[in-house]
């Protein structure tokens, strides 16, 4: 079992399971026999290094019960393979999904870890063929082997590319399909989808990776209703500040959104919210 270590300074995410879920989602733990809003989606969601993440501030605003299923690091793959995530969306009165990279799920080319989905498990025949110089052994995750097959052979990487962008729109349609509820598709980033041309080939460190304006487009009606929320450049440029961590966390948490970001997203949610009920 794996716990998160507490140092000075450190948050406490009170973690908690619901159901016969793998997964050990933020807490404290929600009611889910009252009426509540579901909220799907990986690091943002879940509110790493912040006090109150967007999902609590939509609560605290509106009065209704919302649920935090958000996951460290999560692709699509550990909410569309979890029966009781996707149950649990299914019975809410609105489920918020955020936009996920497209890089952590398992797809024709690698396999990721079924939980901790950034984590590289193994490179596919395919794939080995296509790279045969490079040694996948050497590769723990997901990005640090995806900038390697970048920097090998950028005209071979095009090929991953359309691979993972595929993927995502399959697993999306799967996923949203399935709740048939109302949804919310969330984009929380700190720029707006930009087109495949503008899609950067060269920028691994981007999130969401790889999702561009087109993909956004084509799965955006199978959502009851997408919120964009870029972060505006005074949430950006305050960093760290008002987040939490200790002082071994501080190179992750400058990588993070943080507190106006999230403000910002909940505003944005609760204005949809409250037109969608």
């Amino acid at each position: 079992m794996t716990y998160d270590a507490l140092g000075p300074g450190a948050l406490d995410y009170l973690p908690c399971r619901y159901g016969n879920s793998k997964l050990l989602f933020r807490g404290p733990r929600r009611d889910l026999d009252a009426p509540y809003l579901a909220f799907i989606g990986g690091t943002e969601t879940y509110g790493k290094f912040i006090g109150q993440p967007f999902p609590a501030q939509v609560e605290k605003t509106i009065g209704t019960t919302c649920a935090n299923f958000g996951f460290p690091n999560a692709g699509i793959d550990a909410f569309a393979h979890d029966p009781f995530v996707v149950n649990a969306a299914v019975k809410a009165k609105i489920t918020v999904i955020q936009v996920l990279g497209t890089q952590n799920m398992t797809n024709r080319f690698y396999t990721v870890h079924p939980r901790r989905n950034d984590r590289f498990v193994s490179a596919s025949q395919l794939l080995s063929t296509i790279y045969r110089e490079v040694d996948f052994a050497d590769f723990h995750f997901n990005k640090h082997m995806l900038n390697r097959l970048m920097l090998v052979s950028p005209d071979r990487f095009a090929t991953v590319r359309t691979e993972l962008q595929q993927a995502w729109l399959a697993r999306m349609r799967l996923m949203l399909g399935q709740i048939k509820g109302k949804t919310i598709l969330l984009w929380l980033s700190d720029h707006a989808p930009q087109s495949c041309d503008e899609n950067d080939d060269q920028n691994l460190g981007t999130d969401p990776l790889f999702v561009t304006r087109e993909m956004m487009d084509e799965i955006s009606p199978y959502a009851t209703k997408v919120v964009e929320v870029v972060a505006s450049p005074e949430a950006i440029s305050a960093g760290t500040t008002g987040m939490v961590f200790s002082q071994m966390e501080a190179m992750a948490a400058a990588q993070m959104m943080g507190p106006g970001a999230h403000a910002e997203a909940a505003d944005m949610l609760i204005e949809a919210i409250n037109r969608l009920v």
